[in-house]
């Protein structure tokens, strides 16, 4: 039987509900509950705290990249073996793709996330400024669209014990109970930088100080028993198999799995937990290891080199000559790399100033402009991961610009801007580099062509005596 998932949303950004959903996850966990961690959209950084909270990898659902069909799928898979779900949203509940609103739920939504699951919504308000109008508000939410479900209310920053029955008494109005009142005072604070939160990674110690912290706050002021009773969601179908999903053994003949290392540590830190589970199932061996002090595997036979903040470590990442000489040589001997946006930086000639592997001849610096938003994209030319042809949805996130000098790579990537047509990314042999996010469980036949590009190198440089069998 699929768990009960809660959905946290709120009328706006900025509202404090990944404060209260990690918070509600970790005191789900302390109250001795199986707590399964989902973020609405393409967000990494939030589940980063989720994990920490929850004790196992949070996950996200985002219906633009992976469709409507596999959000029931992936969440049943994501939340094996738990008795509840926490599932935050992004922005405000009926917010999502500009230009792709159906029946009042744009897609990618909170709302149609939640309709997609049969869960129940839990709103939270920022009371600041809030008083009886309330009532108004939260009636508007409640039968704005009737596939969403609004179960209860969270009051968030409440002034003081009259602000707080002010607010009760709205919420009775409407008749939606309150399901925990947060007094201004308590509020936490979670270091931010121009993408968002400062990762759970990178924040180490501190961030399991605030996990724990959102933590106490959600224990002392949610009425947990009641948010527990509210927990509901549908189970349509069976749960989401990456082994299903890659199909057929993606490795050709060849003795053993091939190597295929994946760029870590608190510079790498966006991906997806199904991206490794896909590689995996594909007949990769995945080994993790991180650019700033470590090395690439001896025996990788491809490398994944996923997104995060390299601008914030580029001396560092500089600094391992040896890395960024072994991966300019072993690119150019034609092993399979897909690097994703902050891959694409690491690949550059240099970042800031800084260094990096010179694999694409390109120049990286901080720009002035953030570059967000869902794409539809055709891929240009044939890749480790894609043919020619390939229709994807992907997204962008990044405030960094890049100069190119002659490089003689393919685009990666072609869609239509709001200036004409976009030609974006590099394909030059094995190497795929992009700005442009793609979820892996939208297009798992993508992962299976890179293990198999994987596997090929590897027999190849075996009978060219340079990776040596081990049985």
């Amino acid at each position: 039987m699929v768990a009960g998932a809660l959905v946290v949303a709120a009328p706006a950004s900025g509202s404090g509900k990944t404060t209260v959903a990690t918070g509600l996850i970790g005191a789900l966990r302390a109250a001795g509950h199986r707590v399964a961690p989902f973020k609405v959209g393409p967000d990494y950084i939030d589940p980063g705290y989720h994990g920490l909270a929850a004790g196992r990898v949070g996950r996200n659902l985002d219906p633009v990249l992976v469709g409507r069909d596999r959000i029931g799928p992936l969440y049943a898979h994501g939340s094996a073996g738990c008795d509840i779900a926490v599932v935050e949203g992004v922005m405000g509940l009926f917010d999502g793709r500009i230009g792709d609103e159906t029946d009042g739920a744009a897609e990618g939504s909170t709302a149609q996330v939640a309709a997609l699951l049969g869960a129940p919504v839990v709103l939270v308000v920022d009371a600041r400024g809030h008083s009886q109008s309330l009532a108004a508000v939260l009636h508007g939410f409640a039968t704005y669209e009737s596939s969403v479900r609004l179960g209860g209310v969270i009051l968030n920053r409440v002034g003081s014990a009259r602000h707080e029955q002010v607010l009760r008494q709205a919420c009775d109005r409407v008749g939606l109970p309150v399901l925990g009142a947060v007094p201004r005072a308590a509020q936490l604070h979670v270091p931010s930088r121009h993408l968002g939160l400062v990762t759970a990674t990178e924040h180490g110690g501190a961030a399991r100080e605030a996990v724990a912290a959102m933590t106490e706050l959600a224990a002392r002021h949610l009425d947990l028993p009641a948010l527990v009773a509210l927990a509901g969601a549908r189970a349509d179908g069976p749960a989401w198999d990456p082994a299903a999903e890659a199909g057929a053994a993606a490795v050709p003949a060849g003795e053993g799995r091939p190597v295929v290392a994946v760029a870590g540590g608190p510079a790498f830190t966006f991906g997806y937990a199904e991206h490794t589970e896909l590689l995996a199932a594909a007949g990769a061996e995945v080994v993790v290891f991180d650019p700033i002090h470590g090395a690439l595997p001896a025996d990788a036979a491809g490398l994944v080199i996923p997104g995060g903040f390299p601008e914030e470590y580029a001396p560092q990442l500089a600094d391992n000559r040896a890395l960024l000489a072994d991966v300019r040589t072993a690119a150019e001997r034609g092993l399979p790399v897909h690097a994703e946006c902050a891959g694409l930086l690491y690949l550059a000639r240099s970042l800031d100033g800084h260094p990096m592997s010179g694999v694409v001849d390109v120049e990286a610096r901080f720009g002035e402009r953030l570059t967000l938003g869902y794409r539809e994209a055709v891929a240009l030319a044939d890749s480790p991961l894609f043919a020619a042809g390939t229709r994807v949805t992907g997204h962008e996130f990044h405030r960094t610009v890049l100069t190119a000098s002659g490089t003689d790579a393919s685009p990666a990537w072609g869609w239509r801007g709001a200036e004409g047509p976009v030609g974006e990314g590099f394909v030059r042999g094995q190497v795929h580099a992009s700005y442009l996010h793609t979820h892996p469980a939208g297009n798992p036949s993508a992962v299976a062509r890179f293990v198999a590009a994987a596997g090929r190198y590897r027999d190849d440089r075996r009978r060219d005596g340079a990776i040596v069998a081990v049985s």
